[in-house]
């Protein structure tokens, strides 16, 4: 068996708020869009977002709103300046929530959240 990795799909509760964060603030491009289902241009692997309320509808999957999205993955983001990037996530009021450090391997990492508390890790190609 041979699996390729295409996409993730993050739950939302608010698709607006997330829009304006993914798109505005993270500035990716739209791949395609869907009422609440939204795709975003990240290179190979598509990152999309749709509401919990609209994936219970279409496949009553039982999600609620209280899950602690931060409590079971990330989404990273390889960049070539981290602490630059997160200033200027920072001058947005996005929550950092480590702030760049270089690991015993060379990769420096830092960390923010999405308005859901998804981690988002922002780091350099190892």
């Amino acid at each position: 068996m041979k699996l390729a990795m295409k996409y993730v799909i993050l739950y939302v509760n608010d698709f607006e708020q997330s829009m304006r964060f993914y798109r505005d603030i993270l500035g990716l491009p739209i791949k395609m869009e869907a009422g609440t289902y939204v795709e975003f241009d990240t290179g190979a692997t598509t990152l999309s977002i749709n509401t919990r309320e609209s994936v219970n509808e279409l496949l009553d999957l039982g999600l609620t709103t209280d899950v602690p999205a931060a409590s079971s993955f990330e989404v990273g983001f390889v960049v070539d300046d981290v602490s630059a990037v997160i200033e200027e996530l920072r001058s947005q009021q996005v929550p950092v929530i480590r702030e760049p450090m270089t690991k015993p391997w060379g990769q420096t990492v830092a960390y923010v959240a999405d308005p859901d508390g998804h981690f988002i890790e922002i780091c350099t190609a190892i």
